[in-house]
């Protein structure tokens, strides 16, 4: 549904861009911006990116909705980005993640993560042997059943070349990190598991997303309708189309389908 939407709103907007001056880009498969890089591989829910859209206004403001699936369950989850609303790209980034199940994952965008992704960029900066030998000894060692889950399917041996990359690298920001070509979702996970176990530095497994944005139902499933959000969202649609660079009969046309 999101896919199609998006892309209905791509296309019919195509044509009044420069007058709306807003700017729509993006859409199914590749994306390479920060934004997803931060949603695939710092925070570690079980859900993949399979839609990018990024929006774009003519004075520099713009808006990121990105799109994740769990291939195992078939589930959904949304996340939002605001530029007003977003200083820092790897800190408590999100304007809201929208989820129908919420449980406990590895997520590095916390407040309660600032060490740990500190921590994490300064390993990265080691010899590749020296990560390899730590990662080797961690999956060779008793750990609580969580940490196992996650050092399950990694493996030392793959991440060699990777490592050398960021040691060659020497990222010194989190972000400068995550932007390196290679590195992925099993790589920051590496790292981040290192500076838990090894130096005692946790990261946070607080799930940050919300059940829902819905307005609820008209037969209270999943609640009842929360007609003061409910109304406040017409009023932001109409106001919207009334200052549209759009002609009379159009916004006419707008303002009876709203």
């Amino acid at each position: 549904m999101i896919t199609t939407t998006y892309g209905a709103l791509k296309e019919g907007l195509k044509s009044f861009q420069k007058d709306l001056k807003l700017f729509i880009c993006g859409g199914k498969g590749k994306a390479s911006r920060i934004t997803a890089k931060v949603d695939n591989n710092a925070l570690r829910d079980g859900y993949q990116i399979y839609h990018h859209t990024f929006f774009a206004a003519q004075d520099g403001k713009w808006a990121v909705i990105q799109q994740e699936m769990n291939p195992l369950y078939g589930w959904a989850r949304r996340y939002h980005w605001l530029s007003d609303m977003t200083i820092d790209y790897v800190n408590e980034p999100h304007t809201g993640i929208v989820s129908i199940r919420k449980g406990p994952i590895l997520d590095l965008t916390a407040k309660e993560s600032k060490n740990n992704r500190k921590i994490s960029t300064k390993i990265s900066q080691s010899k590749p042997e020296k990560i390899v030998n730590i990662l080797k000894k961690l999956k060779e060692t008793r750990l609580p059943k969580g940490h196992h889950l996650l050092l399950r399917d990694i493996n030392p041996q793959k991440l060699e070349t990777i490592f050398l990359k960021t040691y060659k690298t020497q990222p010194q920001r989190f972000e400068q990190l995550l932007e390196i070509p290679t590195v992925g979702p099993k790589t920051i996970r590496a790292l981040s598991l290192i500076s838990e176990l090894v130096y005692g530095v946790p990261f946070s497994t607080r799930d940050p997303a919300r059940s829902s944005f819905a307005h609820g139902g008209k037969d209270g499933i999943p609640y009842p309708v929360d007609r003061e959000t409910y109304n406040q969202s017409i009023l932001f649609l109409r106001e919207a189309i009334k200052k549209a660079h759009l002609g009379y009969y159009e916004k006419l046309h707008c303002l009876k389908r709203l």
